[in-house]
């Protein structure tokens, strides 16, 4: 089994080689004298029994993680659980989105048995699912570009497959921004662009997390009709605020989550 601090190793290289923008990001904080503390990371997946949401969460389950929170997307045809460690308070928590297939139109439940679960041949195991990107063949652009008329979710992993999509840096932990407005200007006068979906800043102190996010890198990706640029990954934010227990939250707002899933929609980068 591997270690779950050399499994974020893994999928951090992974995620970065997707998103440039995260090393030059890391390196601006680094520079203004910070330590970067990982909030929690975000996979998606499809509710197909062999690579769901529970299928996914079996290293981290077995790397000393428990569940502590289902979550329901009803617009976007989506669950969600997030996982914290048991025993280590600044290992980064998890969180696990899955589409639900049948709640799509039937057409678009046909394109993802035709283009995905018909050509799904190997299945890794243990922690190499989660490393394994796109399970499925080279993907076909017009099939991208359908799929977005129904779910970006959808589109974006039929393109990327099983793979960290974002990273957060813990906001609490930096010493020299004060909160996550002063984050947000620093990124935005480094000329880096901010998913604005339901307000730049997603939840408020009242609801004990505040999130913010870039939007995701336009990439060059291989499709069979030749190279196309699409959104890839991208790079959250977040502010906890203390619980009237005295506990820091650590859960996940539902609607700000909402909107941070939208940082890769295809519409806001172009």
């Amino acid at each position: 089994m591997l270690h779950y601090k050399h499994l974020f190793d893994q999928l951090y290289s992974d995620y970065s080689r997707l998103n440039p923008s995260v090393k030059k990001i890391n390196e601006l904080f680094k520079d203004s004298g910070e330590t970067i503390i990982n909030d929690h990371i975000a996979l998606r997946t499809f509710n197909i029994p062999e690579i769901n949401l529970d299928s996914i969460a079996k290293p981290f389950l077995e790397g000393g993680y428990k569940e502590k929170g289902f979550y329901c997307f009803n617009e976007k045809k989506l669950t969600a659980k997030h996982f914290e460690h048991v025993k280590d308070p600044l290992a980064p928590k998890v969180f696990i989105s899955q589409l639900i297939i049948e709640d799509l139109p039937q057409a678009y439940q046909d394109i993802i048995q035709k283009e995905i679960i018909d050509n799904i041949n190997q299945i890794p195991t243990s922690h190499k699912l989660l490393l394994a990107g796109r399970l499925w063949n080279l993907p076909k652009y017009e099939i991208y570009k359908e799929l977005l008329k129904t779910s970006e979710y959808a589109a974006w992993l039929y393109v990327f497959g099983i793979r960290a999509n974002h990273f957060t840096i813990l906001i609490n932990h930096l010493s020299h921004f004060t909160g996550i407005k002063m984050v947000n200007e620093f990124l935005k006068n480094k000329g880096f662009t901010l998913n604005t979906a339901g307000g730049e800043i997603k939840g408020s102190p009242s609801v004990y997390l505040e999130q913010s996010s870039t939007l995701a890198d336009i990439v060059k990706i291989q499709f069979v009709e030749g190279d196309f640029m699409i959104p890839a990954c991208y790079y959250e934010f977040a502010m906890r605020y203390i619980l009237p227990s005295g506990e820091l939250f650590s859960g996940f707002q539902t609607t700000s989550a909402d909107k941070i899933f939208e940082s890769t929609n295809n519409q806001i980068n172009n």
